[in-house]
């Protein structure tokens, strides 16, 4: 994806980031407040120290014990409110960040459910797991530490240097002049340490996909003997990761170097020229020792503006990393005034249908046209590549076709909304997917919310329930990752009754049993047969004897319907169709 490869500008990123504030604003303007009450605590300590410096100097009698015990007191008061408000901090602070993290992972993840099958053709998983967890944690404590850090900077360095103008405005002006100097100076490593902790995301997204890609593939793996394979695999992802990460800490390391010698600078310049202005009598020496307290503070509160810049590059490309998802822009979407698709009979019309995909400008289908009754069961056959899997496709509309309409009871589907579309249509496909879960989670998937009955009621119309109470844990037995507890025929009987609960009028068959043994492709025959009864069916076939009875097979080539008929009709024709046939059951034989 070219256009991850793009750095945002922060002020952008900022600006992305802030509408998630809106929600808990009135904790955040607390949190800012308990935040300003424990910087003031902070700076009270330097005026005490003065105002006690000073009377030693100047009024030793004034100086008494009650005087002190009462300054003491107030101190101390303002430490128990210190405490109190660091709390608030430390605590909600991070609930509030808490918050926005949640509500930011809740609108990922909603985007990711509106993106097609486009984005995901050439989406990593690793990465999207990395988004949507490791990067969105950065962006918790960017959200609680980002504010307070600012916030509190401003005010160490704000009121300082209006105190200090009070004492020596000269002195505090040669200070404050290093400043930029030191904001130059760390602004090369920032921009570095931002390119270089997004490389550092990136790879361990590559890594989480590198782990997700073997692990799910463990039983390649072992039965190629290649274990050795993928540690080198593996070993080379993370050497990759140790390189950026070198990379990195040189970078961080030369940014805080650079604060440090400014710090060191800008002390040394408080000691010597306060002590020359000492002795020029331009200060007082209780002024210097106030000053002195001063510049720790504004060099302390440096120091944690320079420890939080690492937190910010990381909660900078965190952001940075959600936004680039959420700015892939979903390949179909419901038309503004779409309508909701009701009462389906399931008459299907493809209207001069020609399809390509994005990346590729040769059609795939070409101005396809056929009409399909309510209640009729098509066969789709034909040589691979021939556009069988792809045309059932763009009937729920998981493509968009390049040229021409698709119909279902006269509506053309850009103009229904695509959830009651999809609810009209139940797919069977070959390749069974299987939640982690329980075999009735994986059944009621089909219609959230059902019965227990319901659920018993179609995993029996699937003739499933045999063989599901015959586990230990009959439904409640979980299923594995992926249904890898289960054989191919069960996980199979098991979509069915997904499809069965569900009651779609539409179907959708895609080499549903290609893959079973004969034995379970018997049964699973079976349970397909009571499932096309009454629904318009569109069945994909490999094995051309389980199509005998389709109202009509249409064989699909690269160069679109070249046959059509029913299976007797077909045969008598001696074309493709019967080619194809006579060569699978010679095969069979």
């Amino acid at each position: 994806m070219a256009k991850q490869e793009r750095t945002m500008k922060v002020t952008h990123l900022l600006k992305r980031f802030l509408p998630y504030f809106r929600k808990y604003r009135g904790m955040l303007v607390f949190d800012l407040f308990c935040a300003a009450l424990t910087t003031v605590c902070d700076l009270v300590l330097p005026l005490i120290v003065r105002n006690i410096t000073g009377l030693a100097a100047d009024n030793l009698a004034a100086l008494t014990a009650g005087y002190v015990l009462k300054i003491g007191a107030i101190y101390v008061l303002l430490r128990i409110i210190d405490a109190f408000a660091n709390f608030y901090m430390s605590s909600r602070g991070h609930i509030m960040g808490t918050y926005i993290e949640r509500d930011m992972r809740n609108d990922l993840f909603a985007h990711l459910q509106k993106l097609g099958f486009a984005y995901y053709s050439n989406a990593k998983v690793g990465q999207i797991m990395a988004r949507i967890t490791s990067d969105l944690f950065d962006v918790t404590e960017f959200a609680h530490h980002c504010p307070e850090e600012f916030f509190i900077a401003g005010i160490k360095i704000i009121i300082p240097f209006v105190i200090l103008m009070g004492t020596s405005p000269l002195l505090t002006l040669i200070i404050f002049a290093m400043l930029p100097l030191m904001l130059v100076c760390t602004r090369f490593f920032n921009k570095r340490m931002r390119e270089v902790f997004r490389e550092s995301r990136h790879q361990v997204g590559e890594i989480n996909a590198q782990v997700e890609d073997s692990l799910l593939g463990i039983r390649v793996v072992k039965s190629f003997a290649n274990e050795d394979v993928e540690m080198q695999k593996f070993r080379d992802g993370n050497d990759k990761f140790v390189r950026i990460n070198k990379r990195k800490y040189v970078n961080m390391g030369g940014f805080s170097t650079s604060t440090r010698v400014f710090d060191g600078l800008m002390y040394i310049v408080v000691v010597v020229a306060g002590a020359l202005f000492i002795i020029g009598g331009q200060i007082k020496a209780a002024d210097y020792i106030a000053y002195l307290l001063y510049v720790q503070t504004l060099l302390t509160s440096i120091r944690r503006i320079v420890e939080f810049m690492e937190q910010f590059q990381r909660g900078m490309t965190g952001i940075e990393r959600f936004c680039e998802i959420m700015d892939e822009q979903p390949d179909i979407e419901d038309a503004p005034d779409a309508k909701v698709l009701s009462n389906v009979r399931g008459d299907v019309t493809f209207d001069h249908v020609s399809f390509h995909y994005s990346d590729n400008e040769k059609n795939v289908l070409a101005d396809i046209n056929f009409e399909v009754k309510a209640g009729e069961r098509v066969a789709l056959v034909g040589p691979s590549g021939g556009g069988k899997t792809t045309l059932c496709n763009l009937i729920p509309r998981f493509y968009n076709v390049s040229a021409g309409r698709v119909l279902i009871d006269g509506q053309d589907i850009t103009t229904l909304t695509q959830h009651s579309l999809r609810e009209a249509i139940g797919m069977v496909q070959q390749d069974v997917y299987m939640f982690s879960g329980t075999i009735y989670d994986n059944i009621a998937y089909g219609m959230p919310g059902a019965t227990e009955d319901k659920v018993i009621t179609a995993a029996k119309q699937a003739g499933a329930h045999d063989f599901i109470m015959s586990l230990p844990d009959g439904y409640q037995t979980f299923v594995g990752e992926r249904g890898v507890k289960l054989s191919g025929g069960q996980k199979q009987r098991i979509s069915i009754a997904r499809v069965f609960l569900k009651n779609p009028p539409i179907l959708i068959l895609d080499e549903a049993t290609s893959a079973l043994d004969n034995e379970s492709e018997r049964l699973v025959q079976e349970s397909l047969e009571k499932l096309s009864v009454g629904r318009t069916t569109f069945t994909i076939a490999h094995r051309l004897t389980t199509i005998r009875n389709a109202t009509t097979i249409w064989v699909l080539t690269e160069n679109g319907i070249e046959e059509h008929g029913t299976h007797h009709e077909l045969m008598q024709k001696g074309g493709i169709y019967s080619h194809l046939y006579r060569m699978y059951t010679e095969d069979m034989a």
